[in-house]
């Protein structure tokens, strides 16, 4: 089976390097245009429930039924939605965030290994149903923290988690067996990308 790991299309707060997390923001007018219809076209696409991911999904996949997943929501960021690094160079929560490799825990937000087990936990749930009903593909469109939690957890060849934040548009398919599921190494297939003009 392959699985595809697709991160929602450009957002204004993309655009302006802030943290995004769990707020509701859609896609810009930009990031609408440059998005087109995937390759492939699958009969169910399941996304987060944030509106950019589900408007990335319904143009990348506009025939599909689309199934909101609760876990797969992006990382909570708390006080630091809104904000983006420049506002906080000074902020000392900040600061102690980032100086914990950005793992500690964000002040009325999550920590990377709550946020990682989450977005798991909701993954599992869709793999195991997929390979129990012998489904060619799974694709799911979420957010860059879903993708670096996974790709970390799961992806072979090894990478830290930073290193696995997809472009907007843009991710990855992996290879899932029930052998390299049970062995959780997922081999990568392909770099994909859902934006005109392909990868850039």
């Amino acid at each position: 089976m392959k699985l595809y790991l697709i991160r929602h299309g450009e957002t204004v707060y993309n655009r302006e390097k802030r943290y995004q997390g769990q707020r509701d923001i859609p896609l810009s007018e930009e990031g609408r245009a440059a998005l087109c219809p995937a390759e492939i076209q699958p009969p169910v696409v399941y996304t987060s429930p944030l509106t950019r991911a589900v408007e990335t999904a319904q143009i990348l996949f506009p025939n599909a039924q689309l199934i909101p997943v609760e876990g797969l929501r992006e990382m909570c960021f708390g006080i630091f939605e809104g904000r983006n690094y420049q506002e906080m160079e000074k902020d000392p929560e900040y600061l102690e965030w980032v100086g914990s490799d950005c793992s500690g825990q964000i002040p009325q937000g999550e920590n990377k290994h709550d946020f990682s087990a989450r977005t798991l936990e909701a993954l599992e749930s869709l793999v195991c149903k997929a390979l129990e009903e012998n489904e060619e593909t799974l694709v799911i469109v979420a957010h860059g923290g879903t993708q670096m939690a996974v790709m970390e957890a799961l992806a072979v060849p090894r990478k830290p988690y930073h290193d696995w934040c997809g472009k907007n548009g843009c991710g990855w398919v992996l290879d899932v067996s029930v052998e390299n599921w049970a062995r959780k190494e997922l081999p990568i297939l392909e770099e994909i990308c859902c934006v005109r003009g392909g990868l850039r």
